[in-house]
């Protein structure tokens, strides 16, 4: 993948960051329904609900989170995810 093609994700609770790098692509539970962001995503802000947030990597690696709830905002190739309760899976 192209470097210059990629998205930031930063996911944070309020104890931890637990994922901050670039990614390809990402799914997200988005409360009115599951979306995705891909590279140059128009600017969003949505309420996450509960399921599973999975992305891969700039390595081609697959990695899943479950998230209870949570807020997402995509602006300018970045992503950032807040949640109280989110474990890796």
């Amino acid at each position: 993948m192209q470097s210059n093609k990629l998205l930031k994700l930063v996911i944070v609770t309020p104890v931890e960051e637990l994922y901050k790098g670039k990614i390809i692509k990402v799914t997200i539970p988005g409360t009115k329904a599951p979306f995705q962001v891909l590279y140059n995503h128009a600017p969003i802000i949505s309420t996450i609900e509960r399921g599973n947030i999975i992305f891969i990597d700039e390595n081609n690696k697959y990695f899943n989170f479950y998230i209870m709830s949570g807020i997402v905002e995509v602006l300018n190739n970045k992503i950032t995810i807040l949640s109280e309760e989110i474990k890796k899976v």
